[in-house]
């Protein structure tokens, strides 16, 4: 009898233990996404662009932090793709990140499932095609992570929240633009700017309430000036971290970030500018939206607000506003400020200076005077197979050096757990957008000119905001700082596109010799293989 009793006992604390485990597990969200072209006519004239699941831009993705993430990618183009999820880190597993240098293009007629979670994130992200100039014809979509329940936010609950994708757009056809790059040409200047994939889309809310805009810049090339007629825009958020709670008129977006911001709908009800407008141009290219109040019989009327008149050193200064909120909690219950990076000693610092060479009479550009080449087999496949040929680990130096620019599959090898300073020397006279996979980083410094030991003077090293992509002024620098905490292969690239198809980027081999599961997940088992890995077995 107290053998039944014992066994009794052990099998119902089995069975609890089980019911915990599965009530613990993170939710599933299933996705099957087809990418398509169709027509579309974004500026008045038809073109071709690419939908997913027959929209442009493609789906919102709203979840949840730590959701798992199961989305089977169909593609129907007649050329390879791949979808990358811009500032979702990948926590060990680079493998679904979606870039060339880790995993080979889904060819046509063809599929592959993307298997990732926002591991500890919260925030305003995005996904974009990383292939070939398909970014310039669609593909690209908000990714919202909400916090969860149980998680604080520092602030009140907004009344609803609006997804704003803008950027740059071109009338050209994608492959056009591509051939155009090809044969050496630079990008022509862009056509328009684009909110949600229209020139005037309409965002409805109630007077006396208070809504997110999630704001990210998608274009290809352009800095924009973000504003909305007669009201404030307090920023709470950026790239996933909770923001000081500052209050603008206006707000510049560099290419590929993206921002959070509550704007009370506290005016007279009517309907008002919303307005995107290109920073650092010769020619100023504007969009409008409306935010029309609920209880407004009146349209929109007057001049469309202005754009900040000052250039370099008004937007330097803004961008040294946006701070850490040091006592909120992100994605985790503890605040962000208990992570002192400030006094964490670097262990090696590196200086990226980007260039315009021409290279064999064609245009590219480079990094420290690589220009990098997509090899025809994956970064990631290639270490993972030791396959001899694809890459080296000395293309790339960790410090500018004099000389002419080549061509290079670069990559730059560093330690897992290393914290490492990183500079952006920008020496040209145009706009930088630096953007680094798998990670976000503090960004600590900017300034005009060269970069020296001693502009260490001038760091924030105590409420820096974290991001994944961080903007470089014209003859200036920029400096982060990055816990290199996330092993794998990892893409470091300008988020301006044609600079980006024409070599400004390499590779981070974030590497640690004791192989384990605690470090890296392994290869997926539906992996694609191509190149020479081709007849590979994982």
């Amino acid at each position: 009898m107290t053998r039944v009793v014992l066994l009794s006992l052990i099998y119902g604390v089995l069975g609890l233990l089980s019911f915990l485990m599965v009530k613990a597990e993170d939710p599933y969200k299933y996705y099957t996404w087809t990418v398509t072209y169709g027509t579309a006519s974004p500026l008045g004239v038809p073109q071709q662009v690419i939908l997913i699941n027959g929209q442009f831009p493609g789906p919102r993705v709203d979840v949840v932090t730590n959701d798992n993430i199961i989305l089977n990618l169909i593609n129907k183009l007649d050329q390879p793709f791949l979808l990358t999820w811009n500032g979702i880190k990948q926590r060990k597993n680079s493998w679904q990140d979606g870039v060339l240098g880790t995993n080979c293009p889904i060819p046509p007629n063809s599929n592959f499932t993307y298997k990732f979670q926002p591991k500890d994130q919260i925030g305003t992200y995005t996904y974009f095609p990383s292939t070939q100039i398909h970014k310039a014809a669609g593909g690209f979509g908000g990714l919202n992570i909400y916090a969860r329940p149980r998680i604080p936010v520092p602030y009140p609950a907004p009344a609803g929240d609006f997804t704003l994708l803008v950027g740059d757009w071109y009338k050209t056809n994608h492959k056009t633009l591509a051939q155009s790059l090809d044969s050496g040409k630079s990008f022509p200047f862009p056509d328009g700017v684009l909110i949600n994939g229209q020139t005037h889309p309409s965002f409805t809310g109630d007077q006396g309430k208070t809504y997110m805009f999630r704001i990210s810049n998608v274009g290809y090339s352009t800095s924009l000036n973000f504003r909305i007629q007669g009201h404030a825009m307090k920023l709470v958020e950026s790239e996933g971290s909770h923001t000081v709670q500052n209050t603008y008129d206006s707000l510049d977006l560099h290419v590929g970030q993206s921002m959070s911001i509550l704007v009370t709908l506290n005016q007279p009800p009517k309907d008002y500018y919303i307005v995107a407008s290109t920073r650092f141009t010769k020619t100023v290219l504007t969009t409008t939206a409306v935010l029309h109040y609920s209880n407004s019989q009146t349209p929109v009327s007057g001049p469309v607000p202005a754009g900040p008149t000052y250039q370099i050193n008004w937007s330097m200064t803004q961008a040294r506003t946006i701070r850490w909120n040091l006592t909120a909690n992100a994605a985790r219950p503890n605040p962000q400020g208990s992570f002192h990076y400030g006094k964490v000693p670097t262990t090696r610092t590196i200086v990226l200076a980007n260039s315009a060479p021409l290279i064999n009479g064609k245009q590219r550009y480079a990094v420290n005077r690589v220009s990098y080449i997509n090899p025809d087999t994956p970064l990631k496949l290639a270490d993972y197979f030791n396959i001899n040929g694809v890459f080296t680990m000395d293309s790339i130096q960790s410090l500018p050096s004099g000389g002419p620019a080549y061509l290079a599959t670069s990559v730059m090898p560093v330690n897992l757990h290393e914290f490492i300073e990183v500079v952006f020397q920008n020496n040209e006279n145009t706009m930088q957008s630096w953007h680094l996979d798998g990670y976000d980083f503090w960004v600590v410094g900017y300034g005009s000119g060269q970069w020296a030991p001693a502009s260490r003077k001038s760091y924030n090293l105590v409420d820096a905001v974290t991001r994944h992509t961080a903007q470089v002024y014209p003859n200036a620098w920029t400096s982060i700082l990055i816990s290199l905490d996330n092993q794998g292969m990892w893409n470091m690239r300008s988020a301006i596109w044609d600079r980006q198809y024409l070599g400004q980027q390499f590779y981070l081999r974030v590497w640690n010799q004791i192989q384990s599961l605690a470090n890296e997940y392994d290869i997926p088992g539906n992996v694609l293989l191509c190149g020479k890995a081709v007849g590979r077995h994982p």
